[in-house]
């Protein structure tokens, strides 16, 4: 069984016991979190396809971690100018273990 869900914009295919990666989310690290953004969901008696999302269908996870994905650096360059600047970016994630998927 298996279901795809939606966070943050962006759409993940989880099952029972998986760990995502989704962009960081404001709960506290050990929450328990109901995701209800199902889109599809696929079970042993056949596939539900949302439209746009599934009825009644939930995903149950528990938030890990945060944390901090690889440094990104961004050039700005003026060509003759003598300016240049440099800036890193670390995008902040959140961990989340997939508990349950409730339809």
């Amino acid at each position: 069984m298996y279901a795809i869900i939606e966070s943050g914009g962006k759409q993940y295919r989880v099952s029972e016991g998986d760990v995502i990666r989704v962009d960081a989310m404001p709960h506290p690290v050990g929450a328990q979190i109901e995701i209800e953004k199902v889109l599809l969901l696929s079970t042993d008696t056949g596939v539900q396809v949302g439209s746009p999302l599934v009825e009644g269908a939930r995903v149950v996870a528990r938030v890990e971690a945060l944390e901090k994905g690889e440094k990104l650096l961004v050039w700005k360059y003026r060509p003759k100018q003598r300016y240049r600047r440099r800036q890193g970016h670390r995008q902040v994630f959140s961990r989340l273990r997939i508990e349950r998927i409730v339809h």
